[in-house]
């Protein structure tokens, strides 16, 4: 997770949070969390970058919309970066 970006992240933790998002739905989840509008410029290639890193999984729903889910990998390192955040932030 060290060599992701804040988006990235951000990215991970919103899959992780919906039931096999689409595209979309990911970007309407940021767009309320960053109070503005998330480009499609910047979202579908971050969306690859995960993809690549084998940090998230892509899948079809039809020829047009792709879902993604977090892949073994991705709870894993989501799980150490909330241990890590969770030795410096107490509840």
């Amino acid at each position: 997770m060290y060599d992701l970006t804040g988006f990235q992240r951000d990215l991970l933790y919103v899959i992780a949070g919906l039931d096999e998002p689409h595209g979309l739905a990911i970007k309407e989840e940021l767009e309320t969390y960053y109070e503005g509008e998330v480009n499609h410029g910047r979202l579908y290639p971050n969306l690859d970058t995960l993809v690549e890193k084998g940090l998230i999984e892509k899948g079809e729903l039809d020829r047009r919309t792709n879902f993604y889910t977090l892949t073994k990998r991705g709870r894993r390192e989501l799980d150490a970066r909330n241990d890590w955040e969770a030795q410096y932030v107490s509840a």
